[in-house]
């Protein structure tokens, strides 16, 4: 029996299938590719972030099969959104866990308050050395405190950070007409906002504890994995 693909984007921190602990049972079911964000590499120097290569990320790894399911996470929503609209055909739904669509959201209180508390620190990034630019990221956006760089690893992490694009920069204004999830974890009124904006649009939205990981959580899992055998199931029936 042909397996329907789902295609996972990462966010900013961990890549790859690292990134989605939780949901490497979905290769059971499903043709999983667990993708890297381009830039994220395990040895090579991080470039500076590209959401138009990410697109064609995303779309390459639809092609092949005809389409796909889409998970994604964090910054990784706002490629997976774009692949959306330009691909629809490819995409066959949408899942979106805490998306950082700021540039949709620009005009609302919570985004634009977001955007004031972490402009200036990308405005200096350049000035900033990789350890105090994480630093001081961390503090601002999660209010917590990050580990050294005592590692080559923590060292690229640090460095692919200080490289990533500011969200709201993102050329992201319409939403596409594909069946759409958004899965957060109640603990921001950024995401809370863009979560209602994107409700508001015809998207489901679901919150799952685990902070800016819900989708490490049981219940956050079992979301996903319920919104993609949900749409799964329909297109079956429909094609039947």
């Amino acid at each position: 029996m042909h397996k329907q693909r789902v295609v996972f984007v990462h966010g900013l921190g961990s890549f790859g299938a690292a990134a989605w602990p939780k949901q490497h049972g979905m290769a059971l079911a499903y043709d999983a590719l667990f993708l890297r964000r381009h830039g994220f590499d395990v040895a090579a120097e991080p470039v500076g972030s590209s959401v138009a290569a990410d697109v064609a990320i995303v779309i390459n790894s639809l092609a092949d099969t005809g389409g796909g399911h889409v998970v994604a996470h964090e910054q990784g929503a706002i490629s997976a959104m774009l692949a959306a609209i330009e691909r629809p055909d490819l995409v066959h739904s949408l899942s979106l866990v805490e998306p950082a669509c700021l540039s949709l959201t620009a005009e609302l209180p919570a985004t634009a308050s977001h955007r004031a508390l972490m402009e200036p620190l990308f405005d200096v990034r350049s000035q900033l050395n990789d350890a105090d630019y994480q630093r001081e990221y961390y503090r601002r956006a999660f209010s917590a405190e990050t580990g050294g760089l005592d590692t080559p690893e923590a060292r690229r992490s640090a460095r692919r950070l200080r490289l990533q694009a500011p969200p709201w920069e993102a050329p992201l204004h319409i939403v596409p007409g594909v069946p759409t999830l958004v899965l957060t974890g109640g603990w921001e009124p950024l995401y809370e906002e863009i979560a209602g904006y994107l409700q508001e649009t015809g998207a489901l939205r679901r919150v799952a504890a685990g902070g800016h990981r819900p989708q490490d959580s049981v219940d956050g899992d079992h979301i996903i994995r319920s919104f993609v055998g949900d749409v799964g199931r329909a297109m079956s029936v429909q094609a039947s």
